[in-house]
């Protein structure tokens, strides 16, 4: 009983971090509010890989809703065993933590090149990625943000808004790895009791 509060307590902390995703993604769409620079496609282009919306978002919302079916106590048994059904569960159990971790990741990774490559803003010398070649530097050196004249702040609503996805997909992938490594020693260890039929012995 214990392990199943634990269990789902961890699968209901992803369904808040995923809408937080979705939430901050839909953000990087609308420097300062303004709708203009999306429809004019005059965004970093990491945030048309749709990381926080889809991936760290809607498909970590599907993962965290099974999760939450596989713990039910009342599933339907899929073997004649009570003892092969939970493992079955947990094997699923593990399957979906994993793919948990491949989208959460993603989202980790593209966020985290967003921030490393900087916005795409305008210059004195037109519309450009401003930071490209700076391998990240521009991120402790707030004086060279002035180099990007539009949107205004853009540079702290990229920085602010990445560093929110990089922090909620790496807690994703911290809860889908606990997962996956508390589901893993069920099934090496053999956490669930042996079922031994009469006549057998």
């Amino acid at each position: 009983m214990g392990s199943w509060k634990c269990g789902s307590c961890l699968s209901s902390l992803l369904i808040p971090l995923a809408l937080w995703s979705i939430i901050v993604n839909i953000l990087l769409y609308f420097p300062n509010g303004q709708v203009s620079y999306a429809s004019s496609n005059k965004l970093t282009n990491y945030v048309w890989y749709f990381e926080g919306i889809c991936f760290s978002g809607i498909m970590m919302l599907i993962v965290a809703a099974i999760l939450l079916v596989l713990e039910n106590d009342n599933n339907y048994k899929c073997c004649q065993s009570e003892n092969c059904s939970k493992k079955y569960m947990t094997l699923l159990s593990m399957i979906f933590s994993a793919l948990g971790i491949a989208f959460s990741g993603y989202c980790l990774v593209i966020s985290a090149l967003g921030l490393l490559q900087g916005p795409y803003c305008r210059t004195l010398e037109g519309w450009e990625y401003a930071f490209e070649g700076t391998a990240g530097r521009f991120l402790t050196d707030s004086s060279v943000w002035i180099q990007c004249l539009e949107p205004a702040h853009v540079v702290e609503w990229n920085i602010i808004l990445f560093s929110i996805l990089i922090a909620l997909s790496g807690l994703q992938v911290i809860v889908c790895l606990i997962r996956v490594v508390v589901q893993l020693s069920k099934i090496l260890c053999g956490t669930y009791s042996v079922i031994i039929q009469p006549g057998i012995i």
